[in-house]
């Protein structure tokens, strides 16, 4: 399924630097910190073994679910990546004057880096530019990419976990710290998970850091449904290979033909949830254990919670953060914004 004040007049308006298209002399260095396969291992025992049977969301951006997720971005019916780009195509030169020269862009859950694109070919001057997956080989085949497109980029690929403490390369030369964090993802976290997160983002930036971030916005449950249960059967493919992934990495037995994709909007929550539904009663081995499923049961994969502006201001708020820049498409369905550390909250 991460990543600053106004500057001059002049700086909002200059030219982008040229981007030279040659291929790079080597391959980015991969900074490797992913978790073990062990983590892996504990968190299916442990969430299946409960009692809501649930999986972290994280675990889908194995290599195939990381091009599965390319190609839900591409539907029709998934409004958030083509109406974030539109957005991004008309305000990218303001949210790059907003991240300043020598800046360090560190993108949480880089994906294929589309959209960074479109930023990077406005800043001035980065510093570096830090990707940052759980999916090692797409990373690096975005990386190498990247490098092909952004020779004189310095581009520093980073393996991690980042709902986790996340340690940076070294860069030299960096006046601020800029997260990036692209899309809804933000709202793949529980409201607290939410809050202890912007936490962690805010003490890796530090003071003048900042996070620009994509937060999708509470609208028409009926859009909602329909970009989670597409008519290509895409996204309910993406759920699925989440067993495919334990049944090849954790010697699982599941057969995926007697699991469903189901996923719905809860409006008292104001959130999608994503679930895979036993269509019998059976047992599936995984991870080591047994595990049985009564027809019909749930296991729980996403949360994909909505937001209302204020809604989002007040979470950023209690997490050391002030809103400072907001930009929405017409219709107000999606919103790119832009955050400054304003202090580390305690007891988060």
């Amino acid at each position: 399924m991460i990543y600053r004040t106004d500057l001059t007049e002049a700086l909002v308006h200059a030219p982008a630097a040229p981007v030279h298209r040659t291929k790079a002399k080597t391959d980015p260095r991969l900074h490797d910190f992913a978790p073990a396969h062990d983590d892996f291992r504990a968190q299916v025992a442990c969430g299946l073994g409960s009692n809501r049977k649930h999986l972290p969301c994280k675990f889908f951006y194995d290599q195939r679910g990381s091009q599965l997720f390319d190609r839900i971005c591409q539907l029709d019916e998934y409004y958030p990546t083509r109406t974030e780009l539109g957005i991004l195509e008309d305000h990218a030169a303001e949210m790059a004057a907003a991240c300043g020269p020598r800046c360090l862009l560190v993108e949480y859950g880089s994906g294929s880096s589309l959209k960074t694109r479109l930023l990077l070919d406005q800043m001035t001057d980065p510093a570096g530019y830090v990707p940052l997956d759980i999916s090692r080989e797409h990373l690096l085949d975005a990386a190498r990419r990247l490098a092909g497109h952004y020779p004189q980029l310095n581009i520093l690929p980073v393996c991690a976990d980042y709902t986790r403490p996340v340690r940076l390369p070294a860069c030299d030369g960096v006046a601020r710290t800029v997260v990036y964090f692209p899309g809804s993802t933000i709202g793949n976290f529980e409201p607290h998970d939410a809050r202890r997160f912007l936490h962690d983002a805010a003490r890796l930036c530090g003071p003048g850091g900042g996070l620009l971030i994509g937060v999708d916005l509470k609208k028409d449950p009926a859009l909602l449904h329909a970009a989670y249960n597409d008519a290509s059967g895409v996204t309910a493919e993406f759920n699925l290979n989440l067993l495919h992934r334990i049944n090849r990495e954790l010697a699982g037995d599941f057969a995926i033909d007697s699991f469903a994709h189901y996923a719905f909007y809860n409006p008292r929550l104001g959130r999608i949830e994503m679930h895979l539904i036993s269509q019998a009663q059976q047992t599936v081995s995984a991870a080591g254990s047994r595990f049985f499923f009564r027809d019909g049961e749930s296991i729980f994969t996403e949360s994909s919670y909505k937001y209302t502006l204020e809604g989002f201001q007040a979470l950023a708020a209690a997490s050391g953060w002030n809103v400072e820049r907001v930009w929405t498409d017409e219709r107000c369905m999606f919103s790119v914004q832009y955050l400054t550390v304003v202090g580390t909250p305690l007891g988060v």
